[in-house]
């Protein structure tokens, strides 16, 4: 089985891992990237939607701390929405990929793509965006776009060593 070599962390085996962030709609799909994932040595967290994504890589939280709001309001965000993403340790420079799903509803992997690359704390992750469908405009759509790559699904094991030596040099 493919496996990828950590980078850097504070010197604890799962800390070195690589950590991706999966996004998927699918139950089915989520578990096969993560299984596949975790098989080849990444540190993997798994959420149902883009907008999921976005809120546990802490944009919302920037956001809202950057709106000035009154100080009750900034109160909460601090104490419960960051220690939440500390929690799950999703820090922003602690996650080395997202991997999406491209079809998914409320928010597409493209727009997620978008915000990420449009983001000035979010833009160095790289994405790479998954589907089932093999539709030519959309894979250029999204490579132009920033992504990394593009996986046909079924996701092998093969691809990952791939994004290994591709995305995470």
């Amino acid at each position: 089985m493919a496996s990828c070599k950590g980078l850097g962390g504070d010197g604890s085996a799962a800390a070195a891992l690589p950590h991706v962030l999966a996004v998927d709609d699918s139950s089915v799909d989520r578990a096969v990237i993560s299984g596949i994932l975790r098989s080849s040595k990444f540190r993997v967290t798994a959420v149902d939607s883009g907008k999921r994504a976005l809120e546990l890589l802490g944009s919302v939280c920037l956001r809202l701390l950057n709106l000035n709001l009154p100080l009750p309001l900034a109160i909460v965000c601090v104490l419960h929405v960051l220690p939440l993403t500390s929690f799950l340790g999703l820090q922003e420079a602690n996650v080395s990929m997202i991997i999406t799903d491209y079809w998914m509803p409320e928010m597409t992997g493209y727009e997620l793509l978008k915000k990420v690359k449009e983001s000035s704390k979010l833009k160095g992750i790289p994405v790479v965006i998954m589907s089932s469908e093999n539709v030519p405009t959309r894979i250029t759509r999204c490579m132009e776009e920033g992504a990394e790559d593009f996986l046909l699904k079924p996701v092998q094991p093969s691809d990952v060593s791939r994004l290994c030596n591709r995305v995470l040099r």
